[in-house]
């Protein structure tokens, strides 16, 4: 099974973000998406969930164009998890969680012992099963994000697509995502991450693709993509590139 956007553009009624793009995301993979500050990732992530309309072009689920699913189909087939989550109303935990599972059922139907079981899981696999009573409004903002990630999770999706999922995270935790999405990547799923962090990727994608401006300037296998050059013309900023004894490529950081 694969996602993909072909010959996609990208936008809003009153200007175009990114045009001529292809993006493939087959199962088991895990995709890094990297680009400056409006280069588009965000909108191009939108229009392959149908958040967004394609302005040319087309997303499709397994050859299956994603304007023709429902919006129930379309969820139980891609999870999303934003960037940012400004929490509105004082839910506990494990019933934000359970929300992921509104797409195995109706709105309003009460989850069901499966559906318990699914989010429980998901919380565990997190380490926030500790939360689960606890009001979403009253944890932090990392919490929230470990929590969103359940939610994904508990959505038990075909691909799972992560708007820089380790930004508000510390250390710890920051390698606790990267490891469940390569874990997710390993259980059939296909994941598809956004980052500003080169060495982020590295450490879990399989494959990366550089957007500037709206186009893409490179995709590939992650290392033969990240390099020292490609990512200097990618911010328009020096690179250090950090090897090892081998000189086999470690991490980037800003020159």
């Amino acid at each position: 099974m694969t996602l993909e956007a072909r010959a996609l553009s990208i936008g809003y009624s009153d200007r175009v973000v990114g045009h001529g793009l292809d993006v493939t995301l087959a199962a088991g993979e895990v995709l890094a998406l990297l680009g400056p500050n409006g280069s588009g990732k965000t909108t191009l992530l939108k229009t392959l969930l149908g958040l967004l309309q394609p302005l040319a072009g087309a997303v499709l689920v397994d050859g299956r164009a994603t304007s023709e699913l429902s919006s129930a189909e379309l969820a139980r087939l891609i999870a999303y998890v934003p960037q940012v989550h400004t929490p509105s109303f004082a839910f506990p935990v494990e019933t934000v969680v359970l929300m992921g599972r509104t797409a195995h059922g109706g709105l309003f139907s009460a989850p069901s012992a499966h559906d318990r079981a699914v989010a429980a899981d998901a919380m565990e696999r997190f380490g926030i099963d500790h939360l689960a009573q606890r009001p979403y409004t009253m944890i932090s903002g990392g919490e929230r994000q470990l929590v969103l990630l359940a939610r994904a999770l508990a959505q038990e999706p075909k691909f799972v697509v992560l708007d820089e999922p380790t930004a508000s995270l510390d250390f710890g935790n920051q390698g606790k995502v990267l490891s469940e999405m390569r874990a997710l990547a390993a259980s059939g799923h296909g994941v598809l991450f956004t980052t500003h962090d080169p060495n982020h990727a590295l450490r879990a994608a399989d494959r990366a693709t550089l957007l500037r401006a709206g186009e893409c300037i490179a995709e590939g296998p992650v290392r033969e993509v990240l390099t020292q050059e490609t990512l200097a013309a990618l911010y328009d900023a020096p690179v250090d590139q950090v090897t090892d004894s081998d000189s086999d490529t470690v991490a980037f950081l800003p020159g």
